[in-house]
């Protein structure tokens, strides 16, 4: 009695999902039925495939770097090994570290990095609020002008920079990559000013016309009231600065010379260059890193080993800050009161 109940009742559930489907299927083909209902749908179709294929653009390189990172010399060289390896070699990575030798040039360009990101957003966000508050004279040519910073490549401002840097005796340190983004220049210090008077543009004048009636001065009101509110902002010229100054190679290259002071990213030149030595010099390398010889231990494999490594820091920054960024660029470019 008890088996035929429990069939009855898995039958009656089953039923139950049956009628439900084909409810859930009617409502949805009668929604849909109409002409802008299938409109809307082959609209949203296509924005998907869209969206695919622009995601695979973007994801393709790291997913290649990726899996050629733990591939060993002949699943390189084969023909039909095209994504999976024949057998995972997690040793690239060491080899890759040991070339590099990271440690010391982790820290030369977190701290470059970070000091010069912290430097941008305090002087670029406050430069973006005179802009997008306050009228002095000339403003529409000076705000022309931190437009035309952005345009106008480094390349060509490079040699008055570099000689200006010079006279200071500030060559060979940290000075020119820093000391610029403390006053709204610098690498890319512009576009910051800009996307910082667009929020501002957003804000309401009667939060700090409040404050004024509260007692507050320009600093107080600035600080406390306005400023954090560009918290998606904040995060977006945070992460655009931190992806710049990590990946910057131009400048550095120039001004520092001296190997205590280099970066991280500039070590890849020493694996690719190594990969790509002759076969008498590379072995002479791997003996004086201690490496075993061999085509197997050097390889291009190796390369994109030394490459992840180098990506790592600021892809899990911003996978921390993606939901804050993807909201600030939203909200960029909106004009307010």
């Amino acid at each position: 009695m008890s088996t035929n109940a429990e069939s009855s009742q898995s039958k009656k559930r089953r039923s139950a999902l049956i009628d439900n489907l084909k409810l859930r299927w009617h409502l949805w083909t009668r929604k849909n039925a109409t002409a802008s209902g299938l409109k809307q749908n082959i609209v949203k179709l296509l924005m998907y495939v869209l969206l695919l294929g622009l995601a695979f653009v973007f994801v393709y390189p790291f997913l290649y770097m990726l899996t050629t990172s733990v591939m060993s010399n002949s699943d390189i060289n084969s023909a039909s090994v095209h994504w999976i390896p024949t057998a995972i070699k997690f040793e690239n990575y060491g080899v890759a570290f040991t070339i590099m030798k990271p440690k010391n040039f982790l820290i030369n360009s977190a701290l470059v990095t970070v000091i010069a990101t912290v430097g941008h957003v305090i002087a670029c966000s406050f430069i973006g609020y005179g802009f997008a508050r306050y009228n002095f004279p000339f403003k529409k040519v000076l705000f022309g002008l931190v437009i035309l910073a952005f345009i106008v490549p480094v390349q060509t401002l490079i040699i008055p920079l570099y000689l200006t840097f010079s006279n200071f005796g500030w060559l060979n340190t940290y000075l020119p990559l820093i000391v610029p983004a403390f006053f709204g220049f610098g690498l890319k210090g512009a576009l910051y000013v800009f996307l910082f008077r667009q929020f501002y543009l957003t804000v309401p004048r009667s939060l700090e016309e409040a404050a004024r009636i509260d007692g507050c001065g320009f600093m107080k009101t600035y600080w406390q009231i306005v400023f954090p509110l560009a918290k998606a902002t904040i995060v977006v010229a945070m992460v655009l600065s931190v992806v710049w100054h990590w990946n910057d190679y131009y400048e550095p290259s120039l001004y520092i010379n001296s190997p205590k002071l280099a970066f991280l990213p500039p070590k890849l030149s020493s694996i690719i260059a190594a990969a790509n030595a002759l076969p008498e010099q590379q072995a002479e390398m791997l003996r004086s890193f201690g490496l075993p010889e061999g085509e197997d231990t050097l390889n291009n494999a190796v390369v994109m080993a030394g490459a992840a490594f180098i990506s790592a820091p600021v892809l899990i920054f911003f996978g921390f800050a993606q939901r804050l960024f993807m909201q600030g660029i939203e909200r960029t470019g909106i004009t307010g009161e």
